[in-house]
């Protein structure tokens, strides 16, 4: 193994989260390293969305530092999709539900992946520890997770309480 497929393996395997750049935009994904590869699921109901990449396609993976957020190493990887069934899915998917948080189905997970879902697997091809020229920087994508609301009148009474009278 090269010096620079090890620190590929090494920094992905302790990230909590990968920034991949198929045909669309870059998207944070939760992943798994296992079987010298990262492994992501996605693109169903719940699950995070994997746009973008194609079975087939080739994707920019970025990874971060756990402890400091820096980029440590980028690396071009292959996409390939797991077909539900198969030995390969089944190992993967048996890691992927191993680190997927907040699952709403527990047990009934891997049928619903199986179902509704996308697993797929990014091979490394080249590494890169050089850093960029310009700045990274990007407009954050859409969510209504970052949807701001007014703070309810009553909150602050809630947190801080009224003084009491002695």
């Amino acid at each position: 193994m090269t010096e620079e497929l090890f620190l590929v393996e090494e920094a992905t395997k302790k990230s909590g989260l990968v920034w991949v750049r198929g045909s669309g935009p870059a998207r944070a994904l939760w992943h798994v390293w296992h079987d010298g590869a990262v492994h992501v699921v996605g693109d169903g109901p719940g699950e995070q969305p994997l746009s973008g990449l194609d079975d087939g396609a080739t994707a920019e993976v970025t990874v971060r530092s756990k402890d400091k957020g820096g980029r440590i190493v980028s690396w071009t990887a292959s996409v390939r999709g797991l077909a539900p069934g198969t030995e390969e899915w089944d190992a993967a998917v048996a890691e992927l539900k191993g680190k997927r948080l907040n699952a709403p189905d527990g047990e009934a997970m891997p049928a619903r992946w199986a179902r509704e879902c996308r697993v797929l697997r990014l091979d490394p091809r080249t590494a890169t520890t050089e850093l960029p020229d310009g700045s990274l920087a990007a407009v954050p994508l859409p969510s209504p997770a970052t949807t701001r609301r007014p703070v309810p009148a009553a909150l602050p009474k809630l947190l801080f309480g009224r003084k009491r009278r002695t």
